[in-house]
């Protein structure tokens, strides 16, 4: 299996200190799907009445725990509810055995939680290709039901890791009225990791009641925004899901709230930035942002070429201030774009302006700022007011390493 490396140095010092979300708990156990020595499925249980939105991959090879989910999305919210995640196999591109595999699960994990089957949906992560050994996780969802804990969050965190280094979470808490709203969150994902849905495995919580159509709605939105405008490689996974539980437990009704609205941006943009800051092999984090475009999508265009390059982020990792390689992202992205209007900055040093380099560009200044871990790429496009910013890190030899080793 991949080697992994030590801690990302982007990495935050230590696990966040989750608040306990009013209706969820968690369990999770080692069942041996493809890791040994560590836990590697997660269930989280939530009350009745819990409403659930989410996004997925449109990768025209979904895996099956991914179908079934959207095909359960916006069904009946009035039981109990159920996330299961496994790491280790991914359960994608394997047929029929994948779906019967989803369909073992969903049935054992509805039994041992007493819940109906639609209201079960599950995630499968790692290797793509190889049949999901089922059995290994539904002998153990009696022991997960009865191990449920409203203070397991963490644990979850770290049993659904694959390549990370580090687990991920995040959290706010918000009044309204007078009254204290709760959402936390985890995620998983270091490779694998470009936008076209959301991005790799994540799952929200929240004590808010809300209608489950403005819940998505919402959902829908911040995603644009956030897992949206993130890459850690280009390349999009067969598995990408995002879930957001709303149970309703404060009794809190959140619907067009905008302070809600607010809060639970804020935790998916943590979570996504987390994401890239344990791209695989990273030493960089970077932000990428593009204003002047003639469009917002435009923007995102070249943002995302940029972002994309493996020139840009190979010069990154060698905290070499090539600008030429953003002139080239540009120009290619196939977006609007006039040479000669074009203005670049690396941190706060303009390095290029109206389609030539800067009069005043110190070349030391730039490379002095290719030295931080936090780089910051400015790209004015002169042709109108469309803006998109992205994030990205740097591709270093260690990306190689995790992925030639990933199946070994």
């Amino acid at each position: 299996m991949a080697k992994i490396s030590a801690v990302s140095p982007l990495a935050p010092e230590a696990f966040p200190a989750l608040p306990i979300v009013e209706g969820v708990t968690f369990a999770t156990i080692a069942a041996g799907v493809r890791y040994q020595g560590r836990d590697d499925v997660m269930l989280a249980c939530m009350t009745p009445g819990t409403a659930i939105a989410g996004v997925f991959t449109t990768s025209a090879t979904r895996a099956a725990p991914v179908l079934d989910c959207q095909a359960k999305l916006g069904g009946a919210s009035g039981s109990a509810a159920a996330f299961l995640v496994n790491s280790g196999n991914a359960n994608a591109f394997t047929g029929r055995n994948g779906e019967d595999a989803v369909g073992a699960i969903t049935l054992a994990t509805a039994t041992a939680c007493d819940i109906p089957q639609e209201r079960v949906f599950t995630s499968s992560t790692g290797v793509i290709g190889e049949p999901l050994p089922f059995d290994r996780i539904t002998a153990h969802l009696r022991a997960l039901a009865e191990a449920q804990d409203a203070a397991g969050i963490e644990a979850a965190a770290r049993a659904i890791m694959t390549t990370d280094t580090f687990p991920k979470g995040a959290s706010a808490t918000v009044d309204i009225a007078g009254r204290r709203v709760t959402i936390a969150g985890i995620a998983k994902g270091s490779g694998m990791i470009a936008p076209d849905m959301a991005t790799m495995l994540v799952y929200i919580f929240t004590d808010a009641k809300i209608p489950q159509a403005e819940l998505q709605a919402m959902v829908s939105g911040h995603n644009a925004c956030t897992f949206n405008c993130i890459t850690v490689d280009s390349d999009t996974s067969t598995s990408d899901t995002l879930l957001v539980a709303a149970t309703g437990a404060s009794g809190v009704d959140v619907s067009g709230d905008l302070a809600f609205s607010d809060a639970l941006h804020g935790v998916m943009l943590d979570l996504a930035h987390q994401v890239v800051r344990d791209g695989e092999g990273a030493t960089k984090f970077v932000e990428i942002s593009v204003t002047g475009a003639a469009t917002d999508a435009d923007a995102k265009t070249h943002a995302l070429s940029v972002a994309n390059s493996p020139l840009v982020k190979t010069a990154i990792a060698g905290e070499d201030p090539n600008w030429g390689r953003v002139v080239m992202a540009v120009g290619k992205s196939g977006a609007a774009a006039d040479r000669d209007l074009l203005s670049i900055r690396f941190g706060d040093v303009v390095v290029a302006e109206k389609g030539w380099v800067s009069p005043g560009y110190d070349e030391a200044q730039a490379a002095a700022h290719m030295k931080d871990h936090e780089l910051f790429i400015g790209v004015d496009i002169g042709l109108g007011n469309g803006r998109a910013t992205v994030w990205t890190c740097d591709l270093t030899h260690g990306y190689i390493d995790i992925n030639a080793d990933y199946r070994s």
